[in-house]
């Protein structure tokens, strides 16, 4: 059977793009409401998409997106999606730096019970100073230090799942035993961050483990992809990029001895779909026409992490300094220094590139065009699949289930119906050795 893609749908308030939210029309008044993510997780769900990404952050975010960004806690968002959908997997995000393994080993597995068996959590280090100071710190620790607690936690997380296999369950009432004990046992886990006796206190679910994702681009944030990841959300502008994180993952994961198929790559993708190519062109520019300079200029502030506001509009952009100068987050800003190395873009053209997808890549055509490039990103080593950033919603991911996705099903690069009912089932993913 051909190798195919794997889709996910990235879902954020209003939309992706920076504007999404001053459109008119716009859905940003339905985004504490849980019916309007029940409704897009159905959408993707009919599109026949393996997953619903679910982002979060612990602080409200700067000025841009009219501090608009997070709204519903992610976990509670996908319990709730779960009973709407059949299918499609459901990946919250969660920060190891902001949570404990047990606690968190235990929400997702009840997300795996009550979705049978459709749950995946997507670990994160967090990337602003604001949310730790919403968890008893003055700053995050250092990047160094939240990728090596981010390890202990994945490794706790895993040795929880484990410690109460579903088989333990033998519900013998004549012998007045639910339990057989001698498959359940502690972990005792007595590391650097964490101190976890265990067993976790709920069983396996329906697919032994749920399905981790990673979103790193860091070296340490590749390196723990490659340890640990089955899925990677990853950031990348162009194909060559593209190239290079796919193959350096696949290398990485190698070394650990994983399976050639794993981690499935899925980078980011800003699609901007139109009857015709020119039609696409006007959906993005009228977009972009509704963003203030101001909100540009706060999120670039953000992702450098320095004062852009002197900055000449229509020179080009300042040399970056060298990523091990940058003590934020690491993965975004090389995804920029990239673009302004290569491109040398002006102030201006660099805020319209990062509008939408931040760095991500972004695709502006007919519904052929688009799939042609996401064919041409597949076929040639640059991605298993995306992780698809509509600009708006419900709109752009109606353009990609009802025009783009019937295209890549003709060329047979995708699914006509899912395969199974779990999400390793859907990412063709085996059940873990334990």
């Amino acid at each position: 059977m051909r190798k195919q893609m794997h889709l996910g749908a990235l879902l954020f308030s209003s939309g992706h793009h920076g504007a999404a939210w001053r459109r008119p029309h716009s859905t940003i008044d339905q985004v504490g409401q849980i019916e309007y993510f029940e409704k897009l997780a159905q959408l993707a769900e009919r599109g026949k998409f393996d997953t619903i990404f679910f982002a979060d952050g612990q602080s409200i975010m700067g000025g841009y997106y009219g501090g608009v960004s997070y709204f519903l806690e992610p976990i509670t968002a996908v319990t709730a999606m779960a009973t709407k959908t059949s299918h499609i997997g459901l990946v919250p995000t969660v920060s190891s730096t902001l949570y404990d393994p047990y606690n968190m080993a235990r929400l997702i597995t009840s997300l795996d019970h009550i979705s049978h068996g459709r749950a995946g959590v997507n670990v994160i280090t967090s990337m602003f100073d604001e949310e730790a100071q919403n968890h008893g710190m003055d700053e995050l620790p250092s990047h160094a230090e939240r990728y090596l607690r981010a390890d202990e936690f994945i490794h706790t997380m895993i040795e929880l799942w484990d410690s109460f296999p579903a088989e333990s369950i033998i519900n013998d009432a004549e012998h007045d035993r639910w339990l057989d004990r001698s498959k359940i046992h502690e972990i005792n886990h007595h590391g650097e961050f964490f101190n976890v006796r265990g067993p976790l206190n709920i069983p396996s679910g329906p697919q032994g483990r749920p399905v981790l994702f990673q979103a790193g681009q860091s070296a340490q944030g590749k390196n723990l992809g490659a340890k640990y990841a089955e899925a990677i959300y990853s950031v990348a502008w162009d194909m060559q990029e593209a190239q290079n994180y796919y193959q350096d993952l696949k290398t990485k994961a190698a070394r650990y001895r994983r399976p050639t198929d794993v981690p499935a790559i899925l980078p980011g993708l800003v699609p901007y779909v139109g009857s015709t190519h020119e039609e696409a062109v006007r959906k993005q520019a009228a977009l972009d026409e509704l963003l203030p300079l101001e909100d540009s200029v706060a999120q670039l502030g953000d992702f450098l992490g320095q004062d852009v506001k002197q900055w000449d509009l229509d020179a080009p952009v300042p040399e970056l300094p060298d990523v091990r100068e940058f003590s934020g987050p690491k993965g975004r800003y090389e995804v920029i220094k990239r673009i302004v190395d290569t491109e040398h873009p002006t102030a201006r053209q660099l805020f319209q590139r990062l509008a939408a997808g931040g760095g991500h890549a972004t695709v502006v055509g007919a519904p052929e065009e688009v799939a042609d490039m996401m064919q041409k990103w597949f076929e040639n080593g640059a991605a298993d699949g995306f992780n698809i950033m509509a600009p708006t919603y419900p709109e752009s991911l109606e353009d990609m289930v009802d025009h783009v996705v019937p295209i890549l099903q003709k060329r047979g690069l995708f699914r006509k119906e899912y395969s199974g009912t779990t999400l390793r089932d859907n990412l063709g993913l085996t059940m873990p050795n334990k």
